[in-house]
């Protein structure tokens, strides 16, 4: 903990005056997948345009997370691996000019960057086409992870498109697990896209295997019919919750989201948007989410205190909906990210 300042006066440390005592934020980093998207300018299922052009946009959705916490003036690292090409380039100096701290960065050389080919519909839903075969992000190995890294308090996230090759699968669970074995908070988005994977049939088990980790959990309604595999979703719920998970997010789009407890639920309205492009909007719930929790200082030890005091969880789960709210109402990922006086301006509007 440090001294901040007086709440009396400016005097300073040394003196008889109160003094408020400020724990500094915990960090956050976020694992995995870095990639371009590559936006295009065409609706579909409209007339076609003659000549469709693509805009290139950092992303990536681990990333993603790394900016929405650093915009939010979080303590923010991702920790990957980002090709010398020059769209790596590109990436890295994306993360960077977004306040992402990139110590935990590895470039290689020899490795293309990923790319993802994204279409949006009318109502700003999308459709991927992904070029991401023994790219860059996909060779981080597991003796990169680095002990000295969770000497301090902090929070550890992960997405499934770490989980799609084999080896990389067991690199994801070796950071996972030195997560959670150093007493960090351990996150997971399921954000499945499946379109990636060779096999699908190695989805639901590598998922799983992740999911037990964790001690937050965010899915979409769909994921969650997919984690239910034909059975009931409850069930897959009671799963999750009968583990390590002390927390568990259903989203539903624009639909009231769900939020599972051990022994409660809470239900909330995300704000209402005119959705111009819902890229990076899952992101930044889940950057505005840990964010919340860093800023309070949440660890495995005092988390089951946020999921007991329901006005709290309340609060930050309203601050995470605002945050993927905006995001729905801007272009590409990380561009669309806010910051503390974009929310103002939403709450307010």
């Amino acid at each position: 903990m440090s001294v901040s300042e007086c709440m009396d006066c400016d005097k300073g440390e040394g003196n008889d005056c109160l003094l408020y005592l400020v724990s500094p934020m915990i960090r956050i980093i976020s694992y995995g997948e870095i990639l371009v998207d590559m936006l295009s300018d065409r609706i579909l299922e409209t007339k076609q345009k003659d000549n469709e052009q693509f805009t290139k946009f950092p992303g990536g959705a681990p990333a993603n997370v790394a900016a929405a916490v650093a915009q939010l003036g979080g303590d923010s690292y991702f920790a990957g691996k980002i090709s010398t090409d020059i769209f790596g380039e590109f990436l890295h100096d994306a993360l960077v000019q977004m306040g992402v701290k990139t110590d935990y960065i590895y470039r290689i050389e020899n490795k293309k960057t990923a790319l993802a080919f994204v279409s949006r519909d009318a109502s700003g839903e999308r459709s991927f086409e992904f070029f991401r075969s023994d790219t860059a992000d996909l060779n981080f190995d597991r003796n990169d992870f680095n002990q000295h890294w969770f000497e301090e308090d902090g929070i550890f996230h992960a997405c499934s498109n770490t989980l799609t090759e084999k080896e990389a699968y067991k690199t994801t669970l070796v950071g996972l697990k030195m997560a959670k074995n150093n007493d960090w908070l351990v996150s997971f988005d399921v954000n499945l896209r499946l379109n990636l994977w060779d096999d699908i049939s190695d989805a639901l088990p590598r998922v799983w295997d992740c999911l037990a980790q964790a001690h937050i959990v965010k899915l979409s309604k769909e994921e969650l019919m997919f984690l239910a595999d034909g059975g009931r979703e409850d069930m897959a719920i009671d799963r999750l919750l009968a583990g390590k998970s002390e927390i568990v997010v259903v989203t539903d789009g624009a639909n009231p989201l769900i939020c599972y407890l051990k022994c409660d639920q809470l239900t909330l309205d995300p704000p209402k948007v005119e959705t111009r492009d819902s890229t990076a909007a899952g992101d930044a719930f889940v950057g505005g989410f840990l964010y919340g929790l860093s800023e309070k200082n949440f660890t495995p030890t005092n988390l089951p205190e946020l999921v007991r005091d329901k006005d709290e969880l309340y609060q930050v789960l309203t601050f995470a909906s605002s945050c993927g709210a905006f995001a729905a109402t801007k272009e590409g990922a990380f561009t669309s990210l806010p910051n503390q006086h974009d929310l103002n301006g939403l709450m307010l509007g």
